[in-house]
């Protein structure tokens, strides 16, 4: 069921998302000191493109270089990702099948905000933790 909902993502919204964030991570490796920023583009870009079966938990070892990285990804890029986001859930929630999917589009937008520190793990491997991304599968 999981594939059916990945290939029905791809199709509806996950190809676009995807390539946003591929762009972004291209604007942010194009200066050399936000290659971390690019490098967290392209891991959310594989995320989004095939998100169901995946959740991403928050790294206990990430430091404040991601809590100051993440204030700069949120006024660089953040802030654009996380609005197509919510245009996509939108679209996406205008028919009933499209429903699901736009809810899960909605979960993205935290880890649109906030990248740095996130790890992408398949769901059968994350651990309970409060400071997870909800399960879109």
């Amino acid at each position: 069921m999981r594939t059916i909902g990945n290939i029905l993502w791809l199709v509806l919204a996950g190809w676009w998302l995807a390539l946003a964030y591929v762009l972004a991570g291209i604007l942010a490796c194009i200066l050399i000191i936000t290659i971390p920023f690019g490098i967290a583009a392209f891991r959310l870009a594989n995320f989004v493109l095939w998100p169901f079966g995946r959740t991403t938990v928050f790294r206990r070892d990430a430091g404040a270089w991601a809590i100051i990285g993440n204030i700069l990804w949120i006024v660089l890029l953040g802030w654009e990702l996380a609005i197509a986001h919510l245009v996509a859930g939108l679209l996406l929630c205008i028919t009933i099948i499209g429903i699901p999917f736009g809810i899960a589009c909605w979960k993205m937008v935290p880890l649109a905000l906030l990248p740095l520190g996130q790890q992408v793990v398949p769901i059968s491997q994350a651990r309970v933790d409060r400071f997870a991304l909800p399960a879109t599968g």
